[in-house]
């Protein structure tokens, strides 16, 4: 008999509230509502629109109640770091701040001012971003900070309308670079340097915990009965990485999207000189394993430069600009994807063309000559985050796992396979929610284990396979391209 689950996959771009369908030993998926999540600038600062955006979840649960099938329960997976602060009668104070508001330049300062980076990294095992919690915490109002009674991560606040309960599942936690992965819990060492209290932020859950039933009045609001609410995978990439259809080992894992997400599931944190300089993260994932990965800025560029393009009368859609790219000619110009000018909204096309004059190559004669620089420059810089993954793990990857909504970009998929001289496995693209679902199943002892999980996404969906090529070509512009990292 089918097993009916609802995910709230919530992205830095746009929201989903999906239905799951376990049966059979396969799972579908139907997306019931779809809403734009994108931050919005209030006097020059960016918010996210919490009260909207859980008003979406309410809209998305009244159509699934519409569908009048037994549904078993119901997690949130979200963007990290981001968070929301509670007052003492548990309600959430705004803002609600966005991680690419300019407010986390001075949080770094302020960190950096009372702890040096190599401690951060040795108890967190998190990469340097400006954009992490622990740069956003510290620029908060002290009187702010004093009034609350928890702070929770975003996926994590919305388990929290759900349920009433307040867990930062640790997928999420992780992310923040205020968890300990060690000791498996909050760094009280960064709490007592920062100045901030321990129970600032509520509890830490495993993956996969049941929190209880839904709250009584939001379920009769929307016209569900009080169904399960699961920490799952509160953080979108653990969800995904829980999902991929991988057997056996020697595989990577690259989560694209609005940022690519590359790396390995590993038994421990990789924390050491090697791993920080290179810029890499320990996050953990489902079943307290690590994900070993590297934040690369990735659909971003594309998504951002598709922006700028269309303000203008003509619209291009992402297939437009991939014709474009196929029809360029190759290996033009290139530009370091990990370039802190490319984390910015605004004009991308311009930051593209201003990297390529300061590094004396040629500026893309044009739309399709800048996206075909994008392309190539996010495929060779996958190829060196794989080689140095292979260094700290002391293994060679055979094959690469491409999910997420990335994993339609067959050319970009092509170019990543040419580059890495490995093949590449694409697909599925909801890979979040399919974590995020099977996560729900599994707690509730409807699959019996994570690899079970993985064989019911193997069954479920056909994998596009990508064989390298033309790899003399793609040596060379990596001898290129590795001039300009440094």
């Amino acid at each position: 008999m089918p097993t009916h689950y609802l995910a709230c996959d919530l992205g830095a771009d746009s929201g989903r509230v999906i239905l799951g369908t376990l049966d059979n030993g396969k799972i579908s998926l139907e997306e019931l509502h779809r809403f734009p999540t994108g931050a919005t600038k209030v006097a020059g600062a960016l918010h996210w629109e919490f009260d909207r955006l859980l008003n979406e979840l309410k809209t998305g649960l009244k159509k699934a109640a519409a569908k009048n099938l037994p549904i078993a329960s119901i997690s949130t997976d979200s963007w990290g770091v981001d968070y929301v602060v509670y007052d003492e009668r548990g309600l959430p104070l705004s803002p609600v701040w966005c991680y690419r508001d300019s407010r986390t330049a001075q949080g770094v300062e302020i960190v950096t001012g009372k702890v040096e980076w190599p401690t951060i990294y040795s108890i967190t095992g998190i990469q340097f971003m400006a954009l992490n919690t622990i740069y956003q915490i510290v620029t908060e109002p002290a009187e702010r900070l004093a009034a609350a009674k928890h702070i929770l991560l975003i996926g994590d606040a919305f388990n929290f309308f759900c349920s009433g309960v307040a867990r930062n599942e640790v997928s999420n936690a992780s992310t923040t670079q205020l968890y300990n992965p060690t000791y498996k819990r909050w760094s009280k060492r960064l709490f007592a340097a920062l100045g901030l209290r321990e129970d600032l932020f509520a509890p830490i859950c495993a993956s996969g915990t049941v929190l209880g039933p839904m709250k009584k009045n939001l379920a009769a609001e929307v016209g569900l009965p009080q169904i399960e609410v699961v920490a799952s995978c509160s953080h979108d990439t653990g969800a995904a990485v829980a999902a991929v259809p991988a057997s056996g080992e020697n595989w990577a894992y690259l989560s694209s999207g609005t940022w690519s997400l590359m790396g390995v599931e590993w038994s421990k944190p990789v924390i050491n000189d090697q791993s920080r300089n290179l810029g890499f993260t320990n996050e953990i994932g489902y079943g307290d394993t690590t994900r070993l990965l590297k934040n690369i800025v990735g659909l971003w560029l594309i998504q951002e430069s598709r922006r700028h393009w269309n303000k203008g009368s003509k619209k291009l859609e992402f297939a437009d600009l991939e014709k474009l790219a196929i029809a360029a000619p190759p290996f033009i110009s290139l530009i370091n994807p990990d370039d802190p000018r490319f984390l910015s909204p605004d004009n991308m096309p311009g930051k593209i063309a201003d990297f390529c004059r300061e590094t004396d190559q040629p500026v893309p004669a044009d739309i399709g000559a800048c996206v075909r620089c994008i392309y190539e420059s996010l495929a060779l810089f996958y190829r060196v985050t794989l080689r140095r993954t292979e260094r700290l793990i002391g293994k060679k990857i055979e094959r690469l796992h491409i999910v997420g909504g990335g994993s339609k970009d067959a050319t970009l998929n092509q170019f990543t396979a040419n580059a890495l001289k490995i093949s590449v496995l694409a697909g599925p693209t909801e890979c979040a929610a399919l974590g995020n679902i099977l996560v729900q199943a599994i707690a509730l002892g409807h699959v019996e284990s994570h690899a079970a999980a993985r064989e019911i996404v193997r069954n479920s969906f056909e994998l596009k396979t990508f064989t390298p090529q033309d790899s003399a070509e793609w040596d060379a512009a990596a001898a290129r391209f590795e001039k300009l990292l440094s």
